[in-house]
């Protein structure tokens, strides 16, 4: 195993003899990174009044800059293509004393066009950290933390769930199928209350103690790829926690937007439509790009040219210091449009088969589209977002469940609908589909509805996108956002000790239950490697007498899928698909291994979905 190094770096207390600086961020770079510039953030008492000096091979100081707390000093040092790994020394001189820092620069442990993001041969399991399983009591309760109780009954509070917990179960998710996990934000939120879904931090480059050390964080991901799972870190742009640092003792006046919110608290609209309204007015934009998503979510002035840097070395620390394999950023339609696109920019020209998805949470594929890297709908703007969400399909398959699909716009026509808007899309290859996550209702809502989820399941496996799935749909886990989003963010039962069943095991589950475990292990393992789904073509039809069927195609093979969308048998006359079929007139269902006729007539019966290999 790898030795790991991180913890007494990361938080910098030096001694009363090195000076007043409290820490520097981030605690060590890289060598041999396309863009030649470093900005040390350095924070420390009065250390604005502070001149830097450096004698190192390779770098130099290229200015020092002072904001308006002087308890910041940014040192922006350019590193040219001969410096190499060390540690190089910063002396700080004032007028009364000097002293100077060790700065440690490492080498890359892979070429940024080395580091292979995720694509469509990949499905993506979501987990909540704190809700998935506890592995390591000990850190449930962290000293000095303000939210240090632990409280399962409550859905709002922290449960315990942790790192060591996701790792105890790579092999469940290996078993099940998954090839890569996306992390609810992992980073601290050291909040009041309410910090169990990581989305209010407050530092940027440290795990929450409550699921781990950044040390288990590497080994999680050393594990998870060790077992052929790739990890998605979830980072956050437009805003962080109201306890981080920063809005103790804000850097400039601009860090934030809307700083004055004690007097005047100004909070987005939640609108993202006037990003792309050509009549939109600047008073809807300026309130859906700065206001605040929460009183505890300050906004981030994303076009501080000092906060722009600070974040775009962020995301580049983690993918080299970590060995993530993609980002999904949330709220990116809430951020600053130019600061997004410039960061999308640079992380692709420093790792071109990198992939990152952003949250633009609308139901409108149009919407979605204009978000996409090189779309057509937004030039001459360009987002530079290469994999973008696509909540149209989590709607419309939500909204046909429980209709009866024998018109037009009703049932399983509405994902036709959905689909029939790809045009739109610059690149099919890279929008992840979704029929639920942490910030909707759980697929299943309050039941257990499982030839509906199966079908939704055979849909989303099979059509021309990146899926992504929700810990526990496969144990039929379930809940609606009633009164709080704690209830669709339920604990994986069997992930805490003292828990009465382990749904992690097939003795732990229900008949029903494995059942729906198996049809999901049966397809994920039978998707894994299958060039068909992952790069084939797809035609789609018209649903007929209630049938919704599409195929898709690579290389001479054709998989066939076919879903009633009604409660009674139906029937379809099979030369309706005879341009797809090329004259084969038998095929083998995935789901059943069953043989199945094609040569006249298919009858399915009520709700049934078939997967056909032909």
């Amino acid at each position: 195993m790898k030795k790991y190094f991180l913890s007494s770096f990361l938080f910098l207390s030096l001694s009363l003899t090195a000076g007043n600086i409290n820490r520097i961020e981030p605690a060590f770079w890289y060598v041999g990174m396309n863009k030649p510039q470093l900005q040390l953030m350095v924070y420390g008492d009065e250390i604005s009044k502070v001149d830097v000096k450096i004698n190192y091979p390779g770098v130099s100081i290229d200015s020092l800059v002072h904001l308006d707390s002087p308890n910041y000093l940014f040192i922006y040092l350019n590193l040219n293509k001969d410096a190499k790994p060390g540690t190089m020394k910063l002396t700080f001189k004032s007028a009364v004393k000097s002293f100077t820092y060790n700065y440690e620069l490492r080498v890359r442990n892979k070429a940024g066009n080395e580091r292979k993001g995720f694509d469509m041969s990949d499905v993506i399991y979501l987990i909540m950290p704190d809700r998935f399983s506890n592995g390591n009591p000990q850190n449930d309760v962290i000293k000095g933390m303000p939210e240090n109780v632990v409280n399962r009954s409550d859905p709002n509070g922290r449960h315990g769930g942790d790192l060591a917990g996701i790792q105890n179960h790579l092999d469940y998710l290996n078993n099940l199928g998954i090839t890569a996990i996306w992390l609810t934000p992992v980073l601290e939120n050291n909040m009041d209350r309410v910090s169990y879904h990581g989305y209010s931090i407050t530092d940027f480059y440290n795990i929450d103690r409550r699921l781990g050390t950044n040390d288990e964080y590497l080994q999680l991901v050393e594990k998870a790829h060790e077992h052929g799972i790739k990890v998605i870190m979830d980072m956050v742009f437009n805003h962080c926690g109201s306890n981080h640092p920063w809005l103790k003792d804000m850097p400039s006046k601009d860090w934030f937007n809307y700083p004055d919110y004690k007097n005047n608290f100004v909070r987005t609209n939640y609108q993202i439509e006037p990003d792309v309204d050509p009549y939109a007015s600047k008073y809807d934009k300026d309130l859906m790009n700065n206001g605040w998503f929460d009183t505890t979510m300050p906004d981030l002035n994303q076009r501080n040219p000092h906060l722009y840097r600070y974040l775009v070395q962020f995301s580049k620390w983690w993918i080299e210091y970590a060995g993530i394999d993609g980002i999904r950023m949330d709220t990116h339609s809430y951020a600053d449009f130019d600061a997004m696109s410039n960061w999308q920019k640079e992380l692709n020209d420093e790792y071109p088969n990198f992939n990152t998805v952003g949250e633009v949470l609308c139901p409108e594929p149009a919407l979605t589209a204009w978000w996409q890297k090189d779309s057509k709908l937004a030039a001459p703007l360009n987002s530079n977002l290469k994999t973008v969400m696509d909540f149209s399909f989590e709607y419309k398959i939500n909204q046909g469940k429980n209709e009866l699909t024998t018109r037009q716009n009703t049932g399983l026509d509405r994902i036709y609908n959905s689909f029939m808007y790809d045009y739109l899309y610059p690149d099919t290859k890279n929008i992840m589909a979704l029929i639920e996550n942490h910030d909707t209702d759980r697929f299943l809502g309050d039941g257990e509805d499982l030839s509906k989820l199966k079908q939704a399941i055979a849909l989303l496996l099979t059509t021309h996108r990146i899926p992504q799935l929700y810990y526990g749909t496969e144990v039929l886990l379930n809940g609606r956002r009633t009164t709080s989003d704690g209830f669709v963010r339920k604990d994986f039962p069997g992930g805490w000790k003292e828990d009465k069943v382990d749904e992690f095991t097939v003795l732990g589950r229900s008949e029903k239950q494995n059942e729906c475990f198996d049809f999901h292990r049966r397809l994920l393992q039978w998707r894994k490697g299958n060039e068909v789904i992952s790069k084939g073509t797809m035609i789609q039809f018209l649903p007929e007498n209630g049938i919704y069927a599409f195929v898709r195609q690579y290389n001479g093979r054709t998989v066939f899928v076919a879903l009633n969308g009604t409660d009674n048998e139906s029937s379809v006359d099979m030369n309706i698909y005879k341009e797809v079929l090329n004259g084969k007139t038998s095929g083998c269902d995935v789901i059943t291994n069953r043989n199945i006729d094609l040569s006249n007539k298919l009858i399915m019966s009520p709700r049934q979905s078939l997967i056909i290999e032909l």
